[in-house]
């Protein structure tokens, strides 16, 4: 095998799926019949499909093409909201960059796809999508998570009732991975993907499987029937113009005949080659000189090793000379990606805005018209709109009234929804380390989910909020401390390693508070992020709790550079003026100190602090004992 198996898994798993029985030289004329056709459609959303379909038709004739079809279909249905059509757009795209073996941006749009399938509850296309991404894990070297997407592709394409995607799974899944399987299962798998093959009468998949026969048969010792049956297997691929998949037959009868039957195998070899320069396929022509070269180089025959030699360079020159001079730029492709659609979004949002300013236009010429004709129909009328400019005064008044409000609400917002963000930004940067296993990975995305609930509950809050934060307005029910302030620690550990600090959570283990989680947690991180803010490197942050008779406190102590004098009579004010950047720059918003105040206050409780110029601060947040109970220890 080559280390083009992802480019045939691409094949098999696009082609044979969507042109079900049909000869692939009819492809050209496919793709002209639906160019054609296109200017006949009137539905958008029929037009994105058949842009799509065309997309996928030329993939195998130029991948630039295929490029070209993909976005224009991608920016279509992204216009008008059709999200079937933005999906298979998308995908086609990962298509695109796996034929170019860009694997990072393959995997992109794979995923993307994958994502948009899931929430179009598009079952066929989500186990396609998995054995695309397995195929390109396959290719860049990290097995792992190949046979994982392998795996979950498997056990949902046998939960769906259209079960010819389960045939291409199986195929890729045991081309890719023979070793995986015992020589039974192996048997069966190939077996039971053959006969679906014949229920659809897919004739390409029913080749492809037949290859697998027969390097079956190979391995378990019938060599002369499986080149017998790979030879049969080929000459139906070449009749039908399967040309990645003949050459990737011929590739195999090569090296089954190299070791025995040198001439044979050069037979294969030279006819791979003479398929490849025919139909430009350069990766695979660079494969077949070098296999040659390297035979020949091997016997000491250096003039024929030199013919390929020179082969071989000019491939490299060739291809060399094409990314120099090509007009199309993949990764700049998928960059000026992002920015189209930043720019749809803005010609979105200027457009409805210049619908607003019309709308605002003709009622104000219908309001000039209306006072108009009024004034000469009645003096008394003057009174009228007297009284109605003085309404329009107050109404401005008020309106600017509630845009500062507004202004104050978006300050709000973007200091509270720092921290949730901080720490699922982290989070992000440790799933992406090659080295995080699948239970870390599932805890950092657990977290990502609190964390991202949580941003959630506090904008519909903010929203709703007037700046006072009322009882009424609370959500209260039973909190486990110690559980709740090791969330809240485990949630900012990740920042506070950015200053190499630690944050130290001390107190009893049984405590239950009766509170609103989320704005208490509002209050925790706030403080914490401060205390980890004011600190320099290196340093240790206390988080303690401590029952009394009347109640419990939280502290949270740092060592950092204390609160000046001059600032603690303006500290809990809203936007402050004493504010000051951390020990590492950070900077200050002067809102999250009189937030944190709003809420406790709002539980009946006390927020305030200690501090020494230099030496720390320490702040303390009290909660009256009829919101505290002590759980026994179990």
């Amino acid at each position: 095998m080559t280390q083009l198996g992802s480019l045939k898994g691409i094949f098999i798993c696009l082609m044979l799926f969507l042109c079900l029985s049909r000869p692939v030289g009819a492809q050209v004329g496919r793709i002209h019949k639906l160019q054609q056709s296109l200017s006949s459609i009137r539905d958008s959303s029929d037009y994105v499909d058949v842009v799509n379909r065309i997309s996928l038709l030329f993939y195998e004739q130029n991948a630039d093409s295929t490029l070209y079809y993909a976005l224009k279909a991608r920016e279509i249905a992204f216009r008008n909201d059709y999200a079937q059509g933005l999906a298979d757009a998308t995908n086609n795209l990962g298509v695109v960059f796996d034929i170019k073996g860009n694997i990072q941006l393959a995997l992109r749009y794979y995923n993307d796809a994958y994502n948009q399938y899931v929430t179009l509850g598009d079952s066929s296309n989500v186990v396609q999508t998995l054995m695309n991404i397995g195929s390109v894990y396959n290719f860049s070297g990290r097995h792992d998570k190949a046979q994982a997407n392998y795996d979950r592709a498997i056990a949902l394409g046998d939960r769906i009732a259209h079960d010819s995607i389960t045939a291409l799974v199986i195929y890729n899944y045991v081309l890719l991975y023979p070793q995986k399987f015992t020589a039974k299962r192996r048997n069966t798998l190939i077996d039971r993907a053959y006969g679906i093959a014949k229920k659809y009468r897919d004739i390409r998949l029913e080749l492809a499987i037949d290859q697998l026969r027969a390097t079956a048969l190979i391995e378990s010792g019938q060599r002369e029937r499986g080149l017998t049956l790979l030879e049969k297997t080929l000459n139906s691929t070449l009749a039908l113009e399967l040309n990645y998949l003949s050459m990737d037959i011929l590739l195999d009868l090569g090296d089954y005949y190299l070791p025995k039957d040198r001439d044979r195998a050069i037979q294969f070899y030279n006819k791979a080659l003479d398929l490849a320069e025919q139909k430009n396929y350069r990766m695979y022509a660079r494969d077949v000189c070098k296999k040659l070269y390297d035979y020949y180089e091997g016997r000491k025959e250096n003039a024929n090793a030199f013919i390929y030699s020179q082969k071989l360079l000019k491939l490299f020159e060739e291809q060399e000379d094409i990314n120099r001079v090509s007009g199309i730029d993949y990764i700049e492709y998928a960059v000026k990606d992002q920015q189209l659609i930043s720019e749809q979004l803005k010609s979105k949002y200027n457009a409805q805005l210049l619908a607003l300013a019309v709308a605002v236009c003709v009622l104000t010429l219908l309001s000039i018209v209306i006072l108009w004709r009024n004034w000469k129909l009645s003096k008394k009328t003057n009174s009228v709109l007297t009284m109605q400019f003085r309404q329009l005064e107050s109404t401005t008044d008020a309106l600017e009234k509630s845009n500062q409000n507004y202004a104050r609400l978006i300050k709000i917002v973007a200091h509270d929804l720092r921290n949730p963000i901080g720490g699922i930004n982290a989070l992000c940067s440790l799933l992406q380390e090659e080295d995080t296993t699948a239970e870390e990975a599932r805890q950092y995305v657990e977290l990502i989910r609190e964390s991202s609930t949580s941003c959630l509950h506090m904008i519909s809050d903010l929203l709703q909020t007037d700046f006072d934060f009322k009882e009424a307005e609370l959500q209260k029910k039973p909190v486990e401390l110690s559980v709740f302030l090791g969330h809240a620690v485990t949630l900012l550990t990740f920042r506070a390693a950015e200053k190499n600090q630690r944050l130290i959570l001390e107190g009893p283990s049984h405590m239950i508070v009766n509170a609103d989680p989320d704005k208490l947690l509002r209050v925790l991180n706030n403080l914490i992020v401060n205390a980890i803010k004011f600190s320099p490197d290196g340093e240790m942050i206390r988080i303690k709790m401590e029952q009394s008779d009347t109640g419990v406190t939280i502290s949270v102590m740092d060592h950092g550079l204390g609160i000046p004098k001059s600032a603690i009579p303006n500290l809990f004010d809203p936007f402050t003026t004493s504010k000051r950047p951390g020990t590492a720059g950070e900077q200050a918003f002067g809102l999250g100190l009189y937030i944190s105040k709003q809420i406790v206050e709002a539980h009946g409780g006390t927020l305030w602090f200690e501090t020494e110029e230099g030496s720390g601060t320490t702040f303390f947040v009290f909660l009256p004992g009829e919101n505290v109970d002590t759980l026994s220890p179990a």
